[in-house]
């Protein structure tokens, strides 16, 4: 696992402070919010893939969203209260970093709304 000085070191700042400090960036300003190539949405800090393409879609928040992880044991929540109100906060269970938070309102359950700074985009082949 890298040091908060090794993240420092090669991330840039915003997304540091996405990433480790927990914040989020402004709705529809990110890469990855109208992004639908195929392939595998990474970490942006350890690079383990967390959400495939096929399960991404445009939920009109402004972040990328997601129906589900590539695989559930590659992401952790925990109870988020900040803002003054209770989310349930989603991190990469690989290195703990701040990915974003989950919802029950997607159109099969879950949306899994996700800051584009927390990721990195591998296209396949």
């Amino acid at each position: 696992m890298k040091s908060e000085e090794e993240y420092k070191n090669t991330l840039s700042e915003a997304q540091y402070k996405v990433l480790r400090d927990k914040a989020t960036e402004a709705p529809f300003s990110g890469k990855y919010n109208l992004h639908f190539e195929k392939g595998n949405y990474q970490c942006g800090a350890c690079g383990i893939s967390l959400f495939s393409s096929e399960g991404k879609y445009d939920a009109g928040c402004g972040w990328p969203s997601f129906h589900s992880p590539i695989d559930n044991d590659r992401i952790k929540t925990q109870r988020d209260l900040s803002n003054n109100k209770e989310r349930t906060e989603i991190l990469c269970k690989n290195c703990g970093s701040h990915l974003g938070h989950v919802f029950n309102d997607g159109p099969t359950g879950s949306r899994y709304c996700v800051n584009s700074l927390s990721l990195a985009f591998k296209k396949k082949p």
